[in-house]
């Protein structure tokens, strides 16, 4: 157990890159965890980072042996949830994060029916637009739309869920349908961005003749949460892009009017983001065969 202990260390020093920090997500001491490093090499007879008075960088060596590592562990993670699942009951907490729509309309109203069903799991529910850091936040899981930047990250795909183009009837009555896509890189028309720290720039991605286009649009307002472009969209201040699972209630009643009809959005793909080993955590899986369940039979169809 100590050597597994060892290469769990290194992997952590690894994710987290910096010797403190993965010791506080271990909860040992950094002279444990630098102990375990300087195991590790002497075992191996390599040098795994190169160290400096405030850099630890991991040596060609290093990068090597991550990735076998992660495979060791992967391997004895999932003999061990294996095991577990069928010789005790699930429980312990779960810390969760998912953007606001997504969490709001479709994690939260699930979260109290998959307690009833597992009463010793606990979750703590993070919703945020912004960008999250699964390992350096101690995330067990994280739901997500479109396409994840990570790699070391492994990825579970949900659904393609389909998008709209809208505004308020006091948007159109004022400055009028656009015509074309086009439009949206003008002042012709407002369009309501989702800004946030690392965000790439303003492209709508629609569908036309051609394939697909990815328009670059302009607007006067922008706002890291989600819902405040929603509230701006239905007081008349411009045009917005939405799943359509977040807006449902405004399309039906008229309060949302769709737009560009001839040119509309292309589905955004939902999916579960693990950090490497804790999807083998059987109350990790327990809790993502629920919500995929749930998310997916609650789904509007495109």
């Amino acid at each position: 157990m100590a050597y597994l202990d060892n290469i769990r260390t290194f992997v952590r020093v690894y994710e987290l890159g910096n010797m403190s920090a993965a010791a506080r997500d271990m909860r040992i001491s950094a002279a444990v965890a630098s102990s375990r490093i300087s195991q590790l090499e002497d075992h191996l007879n390599v040098r795994l980072f190169q160290r400096t008075t405030r850099l630890l960088n991991p040596t060609e060596q290093g990068n090597l042996f991550y990735h076998g590592a992660v495979k060791i562990l992967e391997a004895v993670d999932e003999a061990e949830a294996d095991i577990s699942s069928v010789t005790q009951t699930p429980r312990g907490t779960l810390y969760v994060a998912a953007p606001l729509g997504l969490g709001q309309h479709l994690i939260a109203p699930a979260v109290p029916k998959f307690k009833e069903a597992y009463p010793l799991i606990s979750i703590r529910l993070r919703l945020s637009d912004r960008k999250l850091d699964l390992a350096a936040e101690g995330l067990d899981a994280a739901f997500f739309l479109g396409v994840p930047e990570d790699s070391n990250l492994r990825i579970r795909k949900i659904a393609d869920c389909p998008r709209v183009l809208c505004a308020a009837p006091e948007y159109i009555k004022r400055r009028g349908q656009p015509n074309n896509s086009e439009e949206l890189k003008t002042d012709a028309h407002d369009c309501l961005n989702l800004r946030y720290p690392g965000a790439p720039e303003f492209q709508w991605p629609l569908r036309s003749q051609d394939g697909v286009k990815r328009v670059t649009v302009t607007g006067p307002f922008e706002s890291d949460h989600g819902d405040v472009l929603t509230s701006w969209a239905l007081d008349g201040h411009g045009i917005i892009l939405k799943p359509v699972f977040e807006i449902s209630e405004h399309l039906a009643s008229g309060r949302l009017v769709p737009v560009l009809a001839e040119e509309p959005p292309i589905p955004i793909q939902m999916a579960c983001l693990y950090v490497h080993r804790r999807h083998q955590d059987p109350k990790v899986r327990l809790f993502m065969d629920f919500m995929v369940d749930h998310i997916q039979a609650s789904l509007p169809p495109e």
